[in-house]
């Protein structure tokens, strides 16, 4: 295999997407038709002042502007429309599979019905065959919000299983560890829910948070999940069980000091599967082509390393290991015919 990658060829590797919230695939010019068609006043009514509007530092003042910025989605046809725009970009950077995140609560809180967003999304998800694109959803909690609220849209879940592959935990992290939900995800893992949780880059106890949900709450995947390497057992552990993780380089150079590039190889060198992802590429500014781009500019991964990377998010996916085989062999196929 040659040793050189061009973006063309990471473009067009085939890949699956694990960690990208629909919510943060909101582009500004999508942002304004929607304010527009649903009588909304926006704080920052062109492209230009949006666009301007994303300046993060760290998570919470992310989440500042990321929040806002939903005021706009009211009704099915706008989360049809936000899913539709986020799964033509997944087609051109040859996303083949993806298990999208949504955050139902912060659309309840504001008098969106469940349905409304349930209906949009999943009507996007079944038109996306036709892109040859396999979409499934993941519905997370908000991390920040009580337990009560967490039940309720687990309950939700139940209710409309058959469109929901998994469940998650995201928002901000600050004293608000995984096991706040340990009765939720225990309910949901009994109901047959898929389970992974965000443990953020270098957050306040982020050891102790992975460890959570590693050894008590016996999650699948995690999502960041990083700062596990400063554990040398835990990564151990990670390995024994096939756990997955979910990095987002370009989203970790806004919330942190780098893209974690470093931790990323290292996990990957150690036989971990960790895989690469977009995470809220509207806000970040690159979609998940960006990001293994990004990676790979960083010197230190060499091509078979990014066709690692790509394998991984379909093992680490939850598919069938039927599905999973077709998809390397895509992948196999498709390293051969580039060479």
């Amino acid at each position: 295999m040659s040793n050189t990658v061009s973006r063309e060829f990471l473009q067009h590797l085939p890949k699956a997407e694990l960690h990208v919230h629909v919510e943060g695939t909101l582009e500004p010019e999508l942002k304004l038709i929607l304010a527009k068609r649903n009588n909304i006043t926006l704080a920052h009514p062109t492209i230009e002042e949006l666009k301007a509007s994303y300046v993060f530092c760290d998570l919470p003042s992310f989440l500042d502007v990321y929040y806002e910025g939903m005021s706009v989605l009211i009704h099915e046809q706008d989360f049809y429309d936000l899913a539709w725009a986020y799964l033509t970009k997944a087609k051109a950077n040859n996303v083949r599979h993806v298990e999208m995140f949504f955050d139902p609560q912060a659309h309840l809180c504001r008098g969106v019905s469940y349905e409304t967003v349930i209906s949009g999304l999943t009507r996007a998800c079944s038109d996306a065959v036709a892109l040859g694109v396999d979409c499934k959803l993941i519905q997370c909690f908000l991390r920040d919000f009580s337990r009560v609220s967490a039940q309720e849209v687990l309950d939700y879940a139940k209710q409309y299983a058959q469109h929901i592959i998994g469940i998650g935990l995201d928002s901000d992290e600050h004293n608000n560890p995984p096991l706040k939900f340990y009765y939720q995800y225990e309910q949901a893992m009994q109901a047959g829910f898929h389970a992974t949780g965000h443990a953020d880059i270098d957050q306040i106890n982020s050891i102790g948070h992975i460890q959570e949900l590693l050894e008590v709450l016996n999650v699948e995947r995690v999502d960041h999940g990083t700062n596990i390497v400063e554990n040398p057992d835990l990564v151990a552990l990670a390995k024994k069980r096939g756990i997955g993780f979910t990095s987002c380089p370009i989203s970790n150079s806004f919330v942190g000091a780098d893209i974690k590039d470093k931790e990323v190889k290292q996990l990957l060198d150690a036989g971990v599967l960790v895989s690469i992802h977009s995470d809220d590429p509207a806000y970040f500014g690159g979609y998940i082509t960006d990001n293994y781009e990004r990676l790979y500019n960083g010197g230190l991964f060499s091509k078979e390393d990014m066709v690692e990377l790509a394998k991984n998010s379909f093992k680490a996916s939850w598919i069938s290991s039927v599905e999973k085989d077709l998809y390397l062999r895509e992948i196999d196929e498709y390293v051969a015919a580039a060479n």
